[in-house]
């Protein structure tokens, strides 16, 4: 994990400097930020202090409560020069929304206020990502400082093009977004969640959340599952270069930004989705909580209470298909599958390993579910990849983190599975490899 110093200055897009520390501090960074006074106009230091645990600054000759220090980190014995001390310990150093009065600045060596002056100190990477008018962005003096900048070693995130903050108005200058960012500054950083680009060319089939069954047009049986593991799956996969298409049961979390999104309520509606996507996909991420039963015969209408004629004295339930062991059973060659298995308490690994034989499947993505810390409803999560020749254990992250880990396991996966086709090799059944 690293240590990141953000740059705030006043541009309405400063909201989203908010998400970035956000996301940044759920991947395990610690973060400490700087504002303009300008800045403060569009968001409060008390909201960045409350992300990062940490003081901002936003004068030169303020104090730093901390001392220099990053989260975490013990508060040292003297007070260092507040733009010395904070950009001196920072792995990076990022600056956004940068205005266009901020990129002349930095461009031509200005130091008039903390921002601009920790930047010329910094002895790490800078990173800048403009947001401004469509037009003060075109303009010939922008593009110059941006190609002065970039000619020093500073690296430019492009702005993004959509809806401006004039009323009506639409061009190239939106600031890039949250996590594209933070994706950045973890590729500068050399990272494992910045691989952008290495998944290029893969077509990724992902399912997140849970099925819910009716037992009648009012209630189901569904089950804990928010979907946020899959999301984490979809869009991280996205990132990284490929065409990814999400079926998602009943979310908690909002969609992925870059993700072909296909909505699904059933179990029965999921094995539809997945039989028409799946013959297209490279990649199989089996990350939805599907249900083993449902009601055998649902009501049309309303249940009423156990006075009432209608209501049943107990529920027939009956199976539903399997998934993804269908979709194994008429696997192409070249396709990898990977299924997940939330489990509870000891055993956990062995019955993964027993549904990767099963099912047939490349690997099989293993969590506790008794640990409150991890697994559903929670951000982070700790994970064992289960293949036919090796176990990987990933300690406890953010599940964007997590994402990548299986990301990772499934490109070397595909990698092997092409190699072998080159080499004309005969693959064995996939219960006997290992």
């Amino acid at each position: 994990m690293s240590r990141l110093l953000l740059g705030v200055s006043g541009g309405i897009a400063a909201y989203k400097a908010l998400e970035t520390v956000r996301l940044a501090v759920r991947a395990g960074h610690t973060v400490r930020v700087i504002q303009t006074p300008a800045s403060e106009r569009f968001v409060g230091r008390a909201s960045f202090e409350a992300i990062t645990g940490a003081p901002v600054l936003v004068d030169e000759f303020e104090p730093d409560p901390a001392r220099g220090a990053y989260p975490g980190e013990p508060v040292g014995d003297r007070a260092p020069i507040s733009h010395l001390g904070l950009v001196a310990r920072a792995e990076l150093y990022l600056i956004a929304p940068a205005t266009a009065n901020t990129v002349a600045k930095l461009a031509h060596g200005h130091a008039d206020n903390l921002l601009t002056t920790a930047a010329l100190a910094a002895p790490c990477p800078v990173l800048v990502a403009p947001a401004m008018n469509d037009r003060m962005y075109a303009s010939a003096a922008t593009q110059a400082n941006l190609e002065l900048l970039a000619a020093r070693g500073v690296v430019i995130i492009p702005p993004g093009e959509g809806e401006l903050a004039s009323h009506g108005e639409h061009g190239v200058g939106r600031l890039a977004e949250p996590q594209d960012l933070l994706d950045a500054c973890e590729a500068v950083l050399g990272g494992s969640v910045g691989r952008r680009g290495d998944l290029a060319g893969l077509r990724v089939l992902v399912t997140a959340g849970g099925t819910r069954e009716p037992i009648d047009s009012v209630r189901y049986i569904g089950n804990r599952s928010s979907g946020r593991m899959g999301v984490a799956l979809a869009a991280r996969a996205a990132a990284r270069g490929a065409e990814v298409t999400l079926i998602a049961a009943h979310l908690a979390v909002p969609l992925p930004p870059k993700a072909r999104v296909i909505q699904v309520h059933t179990a029965a509606e999921m094995k539809e989705a997945c039989d028409r996507e799946f013959a297209k996909a490279d990649v199989l991420l089996m990350a939805a909580a599907v249900a083993d039963f449902r009601p055998a015969a649902p009501f049309h209408g309303k249940l009423k209470k156990a006075a009432s004629l209608e209501a049943p004295e107990a529920i027939e339930l009956e199976r539903t298909e399997d998934v993804i062991a269908g979709l194994a059973r008429r696997r192409a060659a070249n396709q990898v599958l990977v299924g997940f298995a939330a489990e509870h308490g000891q055993g956990a690994v062995q019955y993964g390993r027993g549904k990767l034989l099963e099912k047939q499947l490349d690997a099989v993505v293993v969590n506790d579910i008794s640990r409150p810390d991890i697994g559903f409803e929670s951000d982070a999560n700790e994970v064992v990849i289960v293949t036919a020749s090796d176990e990987r254990r990933v300690p406890r992250a953010s599940k964007e983190r997590v994402a990548d880990a299986v990301l990772d396991e499934a490109g070397r996966l595909r990698h092997e599975r092409e190699q072998e086709e080159l080499g004309g090799g005969t693959r064995a059944p996939r219960a006997a490899r290992g």
